[in-house]
């Protein structure tokens, strides 16, 4: 099974656990909001699954879409946050969005990629952002690159370091990273980065 099928059978069990900002990380709450504090553009919610992070940018004043692969997320998401934009869309779709967004927000949407697949899913996401625009990507943070059995689907844990190179190949600058292990939780990194 893909994790595009996972995802889309388990949607709303994964909606109702964790498709709310009260269920997310306060640290992450603070992050995504500084970091789209510095975003000049609309922002692009990359594989927003129940599209609760695209809602708390649109509250914030931010001219944000959310876009994912499965359907019922789109649905949910659509249903649950009115008045904010979600369509149903992929990494590949970003071909056609040259230079659109001000900022990229894909917040743990790449964790089921096979690794093989990072380097050109990063490039679509560099590519679909104007000069200087801002990314933030949220990730399962390893010792090294390794497959593990993630609840819904096979995930990834990356490490930051490794990541960070990724990143730079793309053709990004990186501006900060950030590390963490909570209590009970798998570690945690985000890296925000700005396009050269």
């Amino acid at each position: 099974m893909t994790a595009l099928d996972a995802y889309s059978d388990r949607a709303q069990e994964y909606a109702s656990a964790l498709g709310r900002l009260d269920a997310m990380a306060l640290q992450d709450v603070r992050r995504i909001e500084s970091w789209g504090g510095g975003v000049d553009g609309p922002i692009l919610d990359a594989g927003c699954g129940p599209g609760h992070w695209t809602a708390h940018l649109s509250a914030l004043g931010h001219e944000a879409c959310g876009v994912d692969p499965v359907p019922a997320f789109v649905q949910i998401a659509r249903r649950e946050h009115p008045g904010t934009e979600y369509r149903l869309g992929s990494f590949a779709d970003l071909q056609e969005e040259h230079g659109a967004f001000g900022g990229i927000l894909a917040w743990y949407s790449l964790i089921h990629l096979p690794p093989e697949e990072v380097p050109s899913v990063l490039a679509l996401l560099h590519g679909a952002l104007r000069p200087t625009g801002r990314f933030l990507l949220g990730f399962f943070d390893g010792a090294r690159q390794e497959s593990f059995d993630h609840a819904v689907a096979t995930a990834q844990f990356w490490p930051a370091e490794q990541m960070v190179e990724l990143l730079e190949r793309a053709g990004f600058t990186i501006i900060d990273l950030e590390r963490r292990q909570d209590p009970g939780a798998r570690p945690h990194a985000s890296i925000s980065a700005v396009r050269r």
